[in-house]
């Protein structure tokens, strides 16, 4: 099959078909599209054509392609619906998408909508997820799932699996619960297929089976899902009772709203905003970390005004100052970054001041490299080996700093319970630009004597 590319053709034709109510022509063209791509097309299209869109495909599609929407869409097309209409496309979802969909809604149609929803069970289950946090393990999970009784045989449990197996859409685990459902391991599909009928399932089930609890926080079911490869992973409470179950499609949405979230928070944007929001929400997720680096800004023009006399009688100093902030800033950024991913791949090991004299000792050798090839340039330039030797030296000193600020920064963070990724944007850059010019003067007006 054919990846399907949305072009600006295909949009238009759509909203042209929409316009002459040629509903035929739309199936047509929509049926055999995947619902992610119908989704796609949906958030190009105003309300009022989305809406007539929604309405016209198939319920078992609409649902998913309700999943796939852009926040801003989806609660356009949903204000567009009655509540009965919402409550239709909601029983085609699992609980997890469902759940997600109403916690959207206002909170006065909320209890209207499920009251709505014809297979009470669903909707029960429904409400159940709504009662967890969105930022746990309870709120990313769905009901849906295969179990069996440690009690019952091998016949008895095929017969139950048959009948749970319809309301699941992907059957990844049997998972075995004793009387009280507590999670007790889990059954491989070959043991049920090569055992006795009249074998019980306690004697055969594989107790060792990876859990998280309802309320853990959604990052370290991931961490836990990519560690050990895992397609889906049980959720229980907090007595051990199994009540839901994660699958790898929720956990990659986490991974990359985590990885979008700590990207724009290394670039010194402090909101979750995308391309397309107002100017004024841009506006207020950039604008702290711009002040801040005003302020830096500001800060290093006063300590080089500190060094004014220097300029009269070493104007090369000056010509240098770009050259050994934008140095600072990079080892800093470089330094923090690697820190960063290794606490986010819990690859960090030991304690902070190993850690620090590893980085430190990187730094000095990287410095020592770049201030040799800077020496030999300035001294072939200007002729001037005191000076090129005093800013060779204040370069490597900086990079050490650099380095230094950039590796304690983020750990110090991290044992902070504060996100290290604000560590990798303009707070690294503008701490270091104003240590970095302060060394650098400090350093060479000690060693020409000034």
């Amino acid at each position: 099959m054919t990846p399907f590319k949305l072009t600006e053709e295909f949009v238009i034709e759509i909203e042209q078909l929409i316009e002459q109510n040629n509903d035929a022509e739309l199936n047509s063209m929509l049926g055999a599209v995947h619902y992610a791509d119908v989704a796609e097309i949906i958030n190009e299209l105003d309300k009022e054509k989305a809406t007539y869109l929604i309405k016209l495909l198939d319920s078992d599609k609409t649902s998913d392609v309700l999943t796939e929407l852009d926040e801003d869409v989806r609660e356009a097309i949903l204000s567009s619906l009655s509540t009965k209409e919402i409550a239709s496309e909601l029983e085609e979802l699992d609980t997890d998408d469902a759940a997600d969909i109403i916690g959207e809604l206002p909170k006065d149609q909320i209890q209207d909508v499920i009251s709505k929803i014809e297979d009470r069970e669903h909707a029960k289950d429904i409400v159940d997820l709504l009662r967890y946090a969105d930022d746990s393990a309870g709120g990313l999970m769905a009901k849906e799932l295969v179990k069996v009784n440690e009690n019952w045989n091998v016949l008895t449990c095929v017969k139950e699996m048959r009948a749970q197996a319809e309301n699941v859409t992907r059957v990844h685990s049997i998972y075995v619960v004793d009387d009280e459902d507590k999670l007790k391991g889990r059954l491989s599909l070959k043991d049920l297929l090569t055992t006795s009928t009249k074998t019980h399932i306690k004697d055969v089930f594989i107790k060792n089976v990876d859990s998280v609890n309802v309320n853990e926080d959604p990052e370290e079911v991931a961490r836990i899902m990519s560690k050990y490869d895992l397609e889906a992973i049980p959720v229980v409470d907090e007595i051990g009772r199994l009540v839901g179950r994660i699958t790898i499609d929720d956990i990659i949405d986490v991974i990359k709203e985590e990885a979008e979230r700590d990207y724009q928070m290394a670039a010194g944007i402090s909101q979750d905003v995308e391309a397309d929001d107002s100017i004024w929400d841009l506006t207020k997720a950039r604008l702290p970390w711009l002040i801040l680096g005003l302020f830096g800004g500001a800060g290093a023009a006063v300590i080089m005004g500190g060094f004014e006399e220097m300029f009269r009688e070493y104007t090369v100093l000056f010509l240098f100052t770009p050259l050994i902030a934008a140095m600072a800033g990079n080892v800093g950024v470089q330094s923090s970054a690697i820190i960063v991913q290794g606490l986010a791949n819990d690859d960090i090991k030991g304690s902070i001041s190993s850690r620090l004299i590893k980085e430190m000792l990187l730094a000095l050798l990287n410095g020592f490299i770049l201030s040799c090839l800077l020496l030999i340039f300035t001294w072939i330039w200007k002729g001037d080996f005191p000076t090129s030797l005093a800013i060779s030296i204040s370069l490597i000193a900086v990079i050490v700093v650099a380095g230094f600020i950039g590796t304690f920064v983020p750990l110090f963070l991290d044992k902070r319970g504060i996100d290290p990724a604000i560590a990798t944007g303009p707070f690294i850059t503008t701490s270091n630009d104003i240590f970095g010019i302060l060394i650098y003067f400090s350093i060479a007006k000690l060693i020409l004597g000034i």
